[in-house]
């Protein structure tokens, strides 16, 4: 077995279980599914102190999701707007400040506002687009 989805997760850890209340040896198990003994003690360790909820992956810590849909469209929106007085086209920087000015995001750098237009089909390069790239 190796990483997979969160179900052949989940199967190695209840396998692994059965597998130690055959009385086999922290060794034996961890062999057979494949995981180091310090993982399957883990395993032993949570199974013990919180029962098959174990079994479960916890959620993650990590990067929050960023922008709404809204925020989005509403930043492509803003690309698609005639640039500020004194400015020919906007730039990816123009757009990032204009959306914390404008408060439809706390913060956004201008490489997020470049992925985010690429993502949304938006040509940041195009002679036509008036986006400037960085």
């Amino acid at each position: 077995m190796s990483k997979g989805s969160l179900k052949v997760r989940k199967q190695k850890r209840a396998l692994a279980l059965l597998e130690l209340d055959k009385h086999k040896t922290y060794q034996e198990v961890s062999q057979l599914v494949e995981v180091s003994y310090v993982t399957l003690s883990g395993w032993a360790k949570k199974y013990k102190a919180g029962g098959l909820t174990f079994l479960d992956d916890q959620p993650r810590s990590g990067r929050p999701v960023g922008l709404s849909g809204e925020d989005r469209a509403k930043i492509t929106a803003l690309a698609c707007s005639t640039p500020p007085e004194g400015y020919a086209r906007w730039s990816l920087r123009l757009l990032a400040d204009k959306a914390v000015e404008l408060e439809i995001v706390e913060a956004i750098s201008f490489k997020q506002v470049g992925i985010l237009l690429k993502k949304m089909s938006y040509n940041p390069t195009g002679k036509d687009s008036g986006v400037l790239e960085e």
